[in-house]
């Protein structure tokens, strides 16, 4: 079976999004990217039962390779990541929060420092019909200098290097809103500047004390 390890890492990823409450049933894809080819969830099988076998293998270009079954609708949106972006893995799920903040907002403002590792404030695309090529086109420019987006009345997407930082990423921008959400109810929440975000990232690459000299 082709990509046989990619594809078991694609299920257990599926099945750890319903267990973490991120996503239920067949609402949301994962896929990963091992050099020319990728691997997705398939359309019509809930993310907890997805079977390696299940999982199709498509060229970077959108040539279906091998799999029992057919991609699932959001794969378009997938395909055009690989091949605007660097990443690794994509997650894609209709997370509670990340679909309550997409549907009033036209971007998540960063009020939590670790905004910093997702590039800062999200930008929520403009709405169009889910597994269209311009709502590709519109998650491709979203995710411009950034490792997540939000889909207007819809969810949330995230990319990494691997499909263990995707996943990392996408709970992260659910984090993230559920934190403005509530923050919200109590006023008008603070926004990190620019450079108090560039100061995070900055301190990101040092150990537990930071650039600083005790």
């Amino acid at each position: 079976m082709l990509l046989e390890q990619e594809r078991r890492d694609v299920c257990l990823t599926a099945r750890r999004l319903v267990d973490s409450g991120l996503t239920a049933g067949e609402a949301g894809t994962v896929s990963v990217r091992a050099g020319d080819l990728v691997v997705v969830t398939p359309a019509g099988v809930a993310l907890d039962r997805v079977r390696p076998g299940d999982c199709p293998v498509l060229a970077v270009d959108g040539r279906l390779l091998e799999g029992r079954r057919e991609p699932a609708a959001e794969t378009t949106m997938h395909m055009a990541a690989y091949r605007d972006t660097d990443a690794g893995a994509v997650v894609h799920a209709h997370s509670e929060n990340a679909a309550v903040v997409s549907a009033c907002l036209a971007e998540l403002p960063p009020i939590h420092h670790s905004a910093a590792h997702l590039g800062g404030a999200i930008p929520v695309t403009p709405y169009a019909t889910y597994g269209t090529a311009e709502l590709a086109d519109q998650v491709c420019k979203a995710l411009k200098g950034k490792s997540a987006a939000l889909l207007a009345n819809h969810g949330g997407v995230a990319i990494g290097s691997d499909l263990e930082q995707a996943s990392e990423h996408m709970r992260l921008l659910e984090w993230l809103c559920g934190i403005f959400i509530r923050a919200r109810a109590l006023g008008a929440p603070r926004v990190l500047s620019e450079d108090e975000l560039a100061e995070v990232r900055h301190r990101a690459g040092y150990a537990w004390a930071g650039p600083d000299i005790i």
